[in-house]
């Protein structure tokens, strides 16, 4: 495989069906990828097993191949990979660039709100509790594709963050990062929910010696002003029967060209060849003119 070549990803959690705002990002990741002329992957991020839905997982990709959003090679699944991100942590604890915390949420509000790195400078150390990385790098900016210049709290890029949880589970920040790593992802293009949370990762991907991908945060589709649709609060899902006016919608949102009602193949394949990613709106989120149920192709 050429190191050159675009490779995209939609990683979504097994908590519930798809939704619109799920949607958008599959569909705005695919368009992305297939318009690049590269490889769409598809990886299921199951790591925290209190969150997921029985069967979830499999609806997902139901629901993916009813709208044509068919992927490249096989789906990974994150619990495929707790072996590689163990080895890392003890690595990174053998090296002292990560350590144990047991720090409780109530402490950390009491000192501020952000951890300041108390646990990591006991002796002995510490041999129990949640691990956080010596976040050394700090990253508090960087240049999105769509939204721009990017800056974050210069306190909360600095923050050491736990990379695995108290209870066992691995943490989003290094299984993501891992995983796009693993999968040569180029560019990752999702949700502006996760904007913040980019710099903990570039952070990471420095501390790590690895390659970050470029960025393109798209707006998040909102029943009202910071309220996004989610599968937390109950989001419909999408009608995988009849797909095509959900495609319009989201194509729509995404400030593309609607394309002609036809099979979803021939209308993912007019989308991929009209896209235009300077047409995605600069905004942080777009609040829907119609209820989530009520999407349809004249969705403004």
């Amino acid at each position: 495989m050429s190191t050159t070549q675009y490779i995209g990803r939609f990683a979504p959690s097994p908590s519930g069906p798809l939704h619109f705002g799920s949607l958008i990002a599959a569909l705005g990741s695919y368009l992305r990828a297939h318009h690049q002329q590269g490889q769409w992957l598809v990886r299921i991020e199951d790591i925290d097993p209190p969150r997921e839905v029985a069967g979830a997982s499999d609806d997902i990709l139901r629901t993916l191949d009813a709208y044509g959003l068919h992927w490249h090679g096989t789906a990974l699944y994150q619990h495929q990979r707790y072996d590689a991100y163990q080895q890392q942590i003890d690595q990174l604890i053998k090296l002292d660039q990560a350590y144990f915390c047991q720090c409780t949420r109530k402490i950390i509000q009491a000192s501020g709100g952000l951890y300041d790195g108390r646990c990591g400078q006991c002796q002995p150390r510490l041999t129990q509790g949640a691990i956080r990385v010596r976040n050394q790098a700090k990253i508090d900016r960087f240049t999105d594709i769509v939204q721009g210049k990017v800056t974050v709290d210069s306190h909360f890029a600095a923050e050491d963050f736990i990379i695995k949880r108290s209870d066992g589970l691995y943490a989003y920040q290094l299984a993501v990062v891992l995983d796009d790593a693993y999968q040569g992802i180029t560019e990752v293009v999702r949700g502006c929910d996760l904007l913040e949370a980019s710099c903990r990762q570039i952070s990471l991907f420095s501390l790590l010696g690895l390659a970050a991908p470029q960025w393109l945060h798209l707006p998040l589709a909102c029943a009202e002003k910071g309220f996004k649709l989610s599968k937390q609060n109950h989001a419909p899902a999408i009608d995988t029967t009849h797909p095509q006016a959900s495609i319009n919608a989201a194509l729509a949102f995404l400030g593309q060209t609607p394309v002609d009602i036809d099979s979803v193949e021939v209308m993912l394949q007019q989308a991929v060849t009209q896209f235009n990613v300077a047409r995605i709106p600069k905004q942080k989120e777009i609040v829907l003119a119609h209820k989530p149920g009520d999407i349809s192709g004249k969705c403004n």
